[in-house]
């Protein structure tokens, strides 16, 4: 198939403007010259969509995507992954169900590894891998149809805009012209580059190219899409926001997402389910909420006063002849205050107790908080050795 993508400009109903997609007609008799994108676009590009001109039915209105509650959305079972020195992923087992799931390990833990076979672009050296219900090995094609993708790597062609690129992507998905043209303007609205639209993407900032490929990922209405490293090369305002496109992407149009990250907090506050991967093998797999659970753990940070240079010092000795536990060692707390001091919380009467001994001190309480588990205890090796929610 070839899409040609040419100039012009189509005026809708309400009076916005988007690119057309069709041929512009020749003026003082030259003809048009064909833009051909797929010499812009890098070949795992053309590869990914060369096939989705079959799709039919597709919706028109982002709001409708199909939502696919109550089923496994990805499935794998001893997948492995071998090169001539190194192995990618060793005997992953995996059932990862509907809503946004992040997939965390380092850097060369197998996580793009993951992505390309589950898209059918790479083979698996053993072990299966269904996505949406079927097959990688013999149902490549059909997956790529019903699956969005979000590269980690800039690939997008400079002297295109946002627009003719989107809408190119959605044709190759199989959209017809005027329904490529109203899902783009909706989904990069949806990202937040309405007005940036016709612009050329060669002048785009690090953030606004990782909202075109997010766009593109969308644009064809999948029932799931994987996102490799959406926030990578982002500032903390960039991945605020990005993070809160991706989850706008299931809880506003019910689409699964399947999120690659090395960024540990970001999965935290994003992803319903967590699989931690590091050297191409299983760590964990669970729920957030189990990731995150409160602990026993209750840290304390006070300031100093005239009388007590050592304010941290001077709570510690209090606490200890009063009969509480208190873990080795301090944390450094916020400038200006002084240490944390963690200590075993047995009920609420701990609480009643480190206030009342502030008090007493007349140290100023900055704060007292429950400590919560993060992701990563799943990589220090103490963290298997206590660990309650087994791998699933």
């Amino acid at each position: 198939m070839n899409v040609t993508m040419l100039g012009g400009c189509v005026k809708r109903s309400d009076g916005a403007l988007w690119k057309s997609g069709r041929p512009a007609r020749a003026v003082s008799g030259h003809e048009p010259v064909e833009k051909d994108f797929r010499r812009e676009l890098p070949y795992w590009l053309v590869l990914l969509w060369s096939d989705k001109d079959r799709a039919v039915g597709l919706t028109t209105a982002v709001a409708q995507a199909t939502t696919v509650e109550g089923v496994t959305v990805i499935a794998t079972e001893s997948l492995s992954k071998r090169f001539p020195r190194v192995t990618a992923l060793d005997r992953l087992s995996l059932d990862i169900g509907p809503g946004v799931t992040g997939l965390v390990g380092a850097n060369g833990a197998g996580k793009s590894t993951m992505i390309k076979i589950l898209l059918g672009l790479s083979p698996a050296t053993e072990g299966t891998a269904q996505v949406l219900g079927m097959d990688v090995r013999t149902h490549g094609a059909e997956i790529r149809e019903r699956v969005g993708y979000m590269p980690e790597h800039d690939c997008l062609p400079p002297d295109v805009s946002a627009t003719e690129f989107v809408v190119h992507m959605a044709r190759m998905s199989g959209l017809p012209a005027t329904a490529a043209r109203e899902r783009t303007a909706d989904t990069l609205r949806h990202v937040g580059l309405y007005e940036e639209r016709y612009r050329p993407m060669g002048g785009y900032s690090t953030g606004m190219k990782q909202r075109v490929k997010l766009a593109q990922a969308l644009v064809h209405d999948p029932k799931l899409v994987l996102l490799d490293e959406p926030t990578n090369g982002l500032d903390p305002v960039g991945r605020d926001e990005m993070l809160g496109l991706i989850r706008r992407v299931w809880t506003d149009f019910g689409i699964s997402v399947l999120v690659t990250s090395h960024l540990l907090g970001e999965l935290e506050r994003t992803c319903d389910h967590v699989v931690v991967i590091d050297g191409g093998s299983l760590l964990r797999s669970s729920s957030t909420s189990d990731f995150t659970r409160t602990t026993t753990t209750l840290a304390v940070e006070v300031t100093d006063s005239d009388v007590h240079t050592d304010g941290t010092a001077a709570l510690r000795a209090a606490l200890t002849a009063a009969g509480v536990t208190l873990h080795a060692g301090v944390e450094e707390g916020l400038p200006g205050a002084g240490h944390i001091l963690l200590l075993e919380a047995a009920g609420e009467e701990t609480y009643d107790l480190v206030r009342d001994t502030v008090a007493d001190l007349g140290l100023g309480l900055v704060r007292m908080e429950q400590r919560r588990h993060h992701i990563a205890e799943v990589f220090r090796p103490e963290a298997s050795q206590h660990e309650e929610v087994p791998a699933r």
